[in-house]
Parts: structure tokens; C-alpha cells; sequence
């Protein structure tokens, strides 16, 4: 149980942050206005009668302030915004109004922290999200310049699309019409340096999954089928501590578990929850699907198992074993293949929990 005499709560934006401060033992309500000056904002609270816990609201200004009052021996907690309990009849809504409520949840001892992650698991988890980003913006390049052939009725007849011959065949492309001409050279343009700054941060973050603190964990995660240096790491970076959870916890997290609406005698569940890490649920979702086929271990599985510890190689076995099984499972029970697969992510996320807390 959390005690402390001051319960200060902040509405922090880019530019203002607005503080609400209430004395447990006077009842005193003490509130202050700041610009974005973190400095400030520490010191004020340290002005208060301690000791002082702060809470504030993760969000796009990150966890700087957090580390802030961190250093300065000031407990601090970033609540989790979506697990806010907020007044429903609550019609008006000020910085100030946010920052009180914040500071009576904190008193109350219903906030929900999330994890604050050190300066070197924010740089790797922005470096993964960059990437990711980038890959997006590649997929809509292609679709642009795809489309753009298709309208005119120009369709690459070769096997599969964005290989070298079919880049081959896109060079060889030429029209009379210099406007179309013009529009097939700028989207091809695009493509090209999209791919080009992907091909940088892939290199840029295998180099780093073998560096960084990160790497034992990747070459556990890497004994399962569909997990790359590239998504064990992403996976990696994401989760974090991956000893706050358990293996059946860490489904809920990365929101692949069914949501439900009960009560009384009668239990209805729906969708799964998509809550959580958007990012590491992705992830899953893509290793999952590797799971569908025949199962046969080839040179790059066996290269990664050679990497990793023996009893690492061995779990990463018996996991790849067991999700096909469980594809098989579905496929003769004729499920979905989209709700099958998130099944079978649902339970990769354990499978990758188990080789994550496990000891080189």
C-alpha cells in the first residue's frame, strides 16, 4: 500500500504542464501552472511537504519527466491512459480539472503504472518502430506504382512480384505519354528509396541484435519457427522485462485474448481485446502463420539452434512441434484460418515467454 503525505498529479503537453498537489494531512489542494520546463516541475514538487509520489499520463512527451523525478529520489508513476477510471456524468474537461483527477486517483491508489523503460530501451524500441513504419510506407510505394500500371492495363505476367527480374521488368517500362511517363518515374523513384532505407535499418538492426544487451534473448527467441533476427528483436524491445508476466499472462498483454461480456449464468466472449502492445501483436500474428506448414527443420533452423543454448534449442523443438500440431488441429476441425492463426499467436506468445525468462 503506497504512502506518502503529498499526492501530485500533472497534465503534461508539449508546451504546458498544469500541476494539482493534495496534502493528506491539511486537505490543502496546492495547484500550479508551468511551461514545459521538467526542471521546474521537479522542483515544485519537491517545494511540498514529503514525502511526494507524482502520477501523470503516458502519451506522446514520453518518459523524460519520469526519469527526472526518478533522479531525484521522487517516486513517480506514468498511468496507463486506458485504464483511467473516469467520472461518466464528468461533462467538463480543463488541464486542471485532469491534473485533480489524477492526483485523487494517486491518493486513492488506483493508478495503473506502466513500465518506464531505460534511455536504451526507448532508442531500440524507436529504431524497431522506424522500420516498421518504413515498411509501411514501402508497401503503400509498391501499391501506388502497381496500380498506376494496372490502370493502363500493364501486368507483369512473370511468377512473383518485387523480385529482381519483376524489378528488371519495371526498368524496361516506357510510354509515349511524357505526363505518364513522368508519374511511372516518380513512384518507381519512391520504391526504390523506401526499399534503400529499409535495407539500412535492417542492417543497422541486426548489427544491434547482436551487440546490444538484447542478443541472448533474440538467439532464444530465434528457435522457433517464424521469429527472424529482425522480429525477435522488435519482440524484444517491445515486451521489455519479460519477467513481469507469466505464460499465460503475456497473451492479455499484447491483446490476444477473447474479450467477454458476462453475467449471471450466461458467458458470451467475443473478438480478441486488441489492447496492449499493437506493435508485438503484430509481430506474432506474422510468426504464427510460418507455423501452418510441414514442419522440417532446414539449414536456418538448425543454424539458429547452433547458436543458442542446447536447452534453448530444444524448448524452441518442442514449441515448433507442438503450434503445427495445434494448425493441424484447427485445419481438421475447418476453422477460419485468420481466427486459427491468432490462436496459434496467442499461444507463440507463451511459447516465446518460456524461452525469454529462460537462463543461458
Amino acid at each position: 500500500m503506497r504512502i506518502q503525505r503529498t499526492s501530485v498529479g500533472l497534465d503534461v503537453h508539449a508546451r504546458s504542464v498544469v500541476g494539482c498537489a493534495i496534502d493528506e494531512d491539511t486537505g490543502e489542494v496546492i495547484r500550479h501552472r508551468f511551461g514545459y520546463d521538467p526542471a521546474a516541475v521537479v522542483e515544485w514538487v519537491r517545494s511540498l511537504p514529503q514525502p511526494a509520489a507524482v502520477t501523470y499520463e503516458a502519451g506522446p512527451t514520453g518518459f523524460a519527466l519520469a526519469r527526472l523525478f526518478t533522479a531525484a529520489g521522487i517516486e513517480c508513476f506514468v498511468a496507463a491512459p486506458s485504464k483511467l477510471q473516469r467520472p461518466v456524468g464528468d461533462r467538463v474537461k480543463t488541464d486542471a480539472r485532469d491534473a485533480m483527477h489524477l492526483a485523487r486517483l494517486l491518493r486513492l491508489g488506483e493508478i495503473v503504472a506502466v513500465a518506464v523503460p531505460t534511455i536504451e530501451q526507448e532508442t531500440a524500441r524507436d529504431l524497431v518502430r522506424a522500420r516498421e513504419d518504413n515498411r509501411g510506407e514501402l508497401m503503400a510505394a509498391r501499391h501506388r506504382l502497381s496500380k498506376l500500371l494496372l490502370r493502363h492495363g500493364i501486368i507483369y505476367d512473370g511468377k512473383q512480384a518485387w523480385t529482381g527480374a519483376h524489378d528488371a521488368w519495371l526498368r524496361r517500362q516506357r510510354f509515349d505519354h511524357p505526363g505518364l511517363q513522368a508519374a511511372f518515374d516518380a513512384d518507381y523513384e519512391a520504391v526504390q528509396q523506401v526499399r534503400a532505407r529499409k535495407d539500412r535499418l535492417d542492417a543497422i538492426i541486426e548489427q544491434m541484435a547482436a551487440a546490444s544487451t538484447y542478443a541472448p534473448v533474440v538467439r532464444r527467441l530465434g528457435c522457433l519457427r517464424g521469429i527472424s533476427t529482425l522480429t525477435g528483436f522488435g519482440l524484444a524491445v517491445e515486451i521489455g522485462n519479460w519477467e513481469r508476466f507469466t505464460g499465460s499472462s503475456i497473451g492479455a498483454f499484447v491483446g490476444l485474448v477473447p474479450s467477454e461480456h458476462s453475467s449471471g449464468q450466461s458467458r458470451s466472449q467475443g473478438s480478441i481485446t486488441k489492447t496492449g502492445n499493437t506493435h508485438a501483436r503484430r509481430l506474432l500474428v506474422e510468426a504464427a502463420w510460418h507455423h501452418r506448414k510441414p514442419y522440417r527443420p532446414g539449414a536456418v533452423m538448425q543454424a539458429r539452434w547452433a547458436a543458442a543454448p542446447s536447452l534453448a534449442a530444444s524448448r524452441g523443438d518442442d514449441g515448433n512441434r507442438r503450434l503445427h500440431q495445434k494448425w493441424q488441429h484447427f485445419t481438421a476441425r475447418k476453422k477460419r484460418p485468420t481466427i486459427a492463426n491468432v490462436a496459434i499467436a496467442r499461444e507463440l506468445a507463451g511459447w516465446c515467454w518460456s524461452l525469454a525468462v529462460m537462463p543461458d
